[in-house]
């Protein structure tokens, strides 16, 4: 072979060697700008989602939307200092960002048809534009689950020792009281004392009229309204306790507004300061009102009803004792709401 065609040869050689390193720097350059891309794009995409999230709201927002959710029933039973209560609610509602509705019922009958009931469950349920809602109105208690509703509304009421809720309610329908003093009562012109009354046997004082805080909590079965009935009593004190969130009673109401202030905030922050101030919408006292004496207190709790309304204002009364004694301490006179008192410990497993 000739010199010069060695030579050519070799230069064929040479640049095939060249190509292969080429195309080999070539697929290295390539690949790792491939792996520059997908790194670019998985950055990418975490951006997106990381904005997403802050446009969202972070993931503890979840505990916020379940608040905006809430809806509280406070179905009120008549002269148990309701309306003092209800004030507060109407005096935070614009600060807290919540809704009142005053639920108005005809003749202010507490029990519902039950086609009103469909309605007032499907109203309170899917109204989203009320909600954070309070509710408030002379209703009994109605079961939710009946109606296949996940999510029930939290129930709260107050009651009163039964005899001087009577005597509160019999002198208001004669004299009203000093929230709306120019109203006039149904039982205006009828200057009979309580005490009177009881002593001729009056209708508007007998030992039935007591019946009424029992079939409050029992709710809309035909037995809870049935004066005496035991099965109404027991189920009334089954729902305080399964279905009612908290009950005070009118005795010790500040109490009682402290510590829905501790466990609600999101509706009841600033309440007990707010009812502390002695502002006149939360004062609403009857007016022309005679205490009764001994001798008619006496004659009332001979009966049986009022035997049957004490036990449970006694039971719901040691409910809500039981409850504060665990949420409160005692200092110079005054309560203090107790700081959270759980931890959690030995969490596994362990993060890196």
């Amino acid at each position: 072979m000739m010199p010069s065609a060695l030579f050519f040869l070799f230069r064929i050689v040479l640049a095939m060697r060249g190509l292969f390193w080429f195309h080999m720097k070539f697929k290295v350059v390539f690949s790792n700008s491939v792996k520059k891309v997908k790194r670019a794009i998985a950055r990418h995409e975490v951006r997106e989602i990381e904005q997403r999230h802050t446009m969202d709201g972070p993931r503890q927002d979840a505990t916020l939307d379940e608040e905006e959710d809430m809806v509280i029933i406070y179905n009120r039973v008549p002269k148990t200092a309701s309306t003092s209560f209800t004030n507060i609610a109407y005096d935070l509602c614009a600060k807290n960002k919540y809704h009142v509705l005053h639920i108005n019922t005809t003749k202010n009958n507490p029990v519902m048809s039950l086609q009103d009931q469909v309605r007032f469950v499907k109203n309170i349920t899917s109204w989203k534009e009320m909600k954070p809602g309070f509710y408030h109105g002379h209703v009994s208690y109605l079961d939710f689950a009946k109606f296949g509703v996940k999510k029930k509304p939290i129930y709260i009421n107050v009651i009163r020792d039964p005899i001087e809720r009577l005597v509160s309610y019999y002198y208001f329908l004669r004299f009203g009281d000093d929230y709306r003093p120019g109203l006039r009562r149904r039982k205006q012109g009828d200057k009979k004392t309580f005490d009177e009354c009881v002593a001729e046997g009056g209708s508007d004082c007998a030992p039935e009229k007591l019946w009424l805080q029992i079939p409050f909590f029992c709710g809309h079965s035909s037995e809870c309204w049935n004066v005496g009935s035991r099965w109404a009593m027991d189920q009334a004190k089954y729902n305080l306790i399964n279905e009612y969130f908290l009950v005070g009673v009118t005795e010790e109401l500040e109490d009682f507004i402290m510590l829905l202030e501790a466990a609600l905030p999101r509706f009841f922050r600033g309440a007990t300061e707010l009812y502390r101030t002695g502002k006149k919408s939360h004062l609403r006292k009857t007016t022309e009102k005679k205490l009764p004496t001994k001798q008619t207190i006496a004659k009332l709790q001979q009966s049986d009803i009022w035997k049957m309304e004490n036990e449970f204002y006694e039971f719901a009364l040691e409910q809500f004792q039981f409850i504060r004694a665990h949420a409160v301490r005692e200092k110079d006179g005054d309560l203090y709401i107790l700081a959270q008192n759980f931890f959690y410990e030995k969490i596994y497993p362990k993060s890196n």
